[in-house]
């Protein structure tokens, strides 16, 4: 810990070494300050302007470990900065044996430059992190929606419980559920003090059928390249390629969406990325907590 500091010190630094086109945002020539403002800081994390002035002021003492994970993705830290960033706010870094949100610094950098493709980025037990502007205009803006909400699993196995379920998304490839289980059954043999991780295989048990029993015969299941139709109120059915990815030394996982070039999809995923304002350099967003009114 670097002496006499706290958390306001510590945002204030990291900030400052963040340029604005490594989190995806346009190169304006006319800065003061090479690093990020507080209001870029305040968009890419889903806060008010001016509650990260009062963190950064010392004003704002006591943030939620939701706002402190939250801020760090938006910051792109480290693990290690991560966990200062929690221990200077009076909180206990998430511990080992449980999931981990961090989304690594080359993942949001690679997504910054991705803005033109609909990319989603999911945990290791299938929530929703952080996601390109383009995942929005087609799949639907996850924006101020719990955690919660934004798991995959949820929405493939509920049926129209789950935030994520009311995305157009129709599914191709039939091998998807048994994948989904094969992973949460991996994500437990992996993280086994995860207490949401248990809490969310008990669930889908007792609300799902086809769930409880993907796990009761061990289903293995993997992910595929495959094809996906997304159906859009605006401009009608879009067929796109989807592709599973993962980054090496890290349980993330990348959904990434993309047109065949020269196509009519294509066409059709431009027109709704001009229309609705996004470009492919775009910064890519995050789950927005509950803006604190008082410290």
């Amino acid at each position: 810990m670097v002496e006499g500091e706290n958390l306001g010190t510590a945002l204030r630094r990291w900030r400052d070494r963040l340029t604005p086109e490594a989190v995806g945002l346009p190169h304006r020539a006319k800065r003061r300050a090479a690093g990020l403002r507080r209001e870029e800081l305040a968009d890419l994390a889903g806060l008010s302007v001016d509650y990260v002035v009062r963190l950064e002021q010392g004003r704002a003492t006591n943030p939620s470990a939701q706002v402190v994970a939250t801020l760090a993705r938006a910051l792109q830290l480290s693990r290690e900065e991560r966990d200062h960033a929690y221990r200077l706010s009076g909180l206990l870094p998430p511990a080992d044996g449980t999931i981990s949100h961090l989304v690594p610094a080359g993942v949001q950098r690679m997504l910054s430059r991705l803005g033109a493709f609909p990319v989603g980025v999911f945990a290791a037990d299938w929530t929703l992190l952080t996601w390109t502007p383009s995942w929005a205009v087609l799949i639907g803006d996850p924006s101020g929606k719990p955690a919660k909400e934004l798991n995959l699993i949820r929405a493939v196995f509920t049926e129209g419980r789950s935030g994520l379920s009311n995305w157009p998304v129709r599914y191709a490839d039939v091998g998807l559920p048994a994948a989904l289980v094969a992973d949460l059954r991996s994500a437990l043999v992996d993280y086994p003090h995860d207490q949401g991780l248990v809490a969310l295989t008990a669930e889908m048990k007792a609300a799902s059928p086809e769930f409880a029993r993907y796990c009761r015969e061990g289903t293995v299941g993997r992910h595929v390249s495959s094809r996906k139709t997304v159906e859009h109120p605006d401009v009608g059915d879009i067929t796109l390629d989807c592709d599973v990815l993962t980054a090496p030394g890290s349980d993330v996982r990348l959904v990434v969406y993309t047109p065949v070039p020269g196509s009519v999809d294509e066409e059709k995923l431009e027109f709704l990325r001009v229309t609705r304002g996004q470009r492919a350099g775009d910064a890519p967003s995050t789950p927005a907590p509950a803006r604190p009114a008082t410290s």
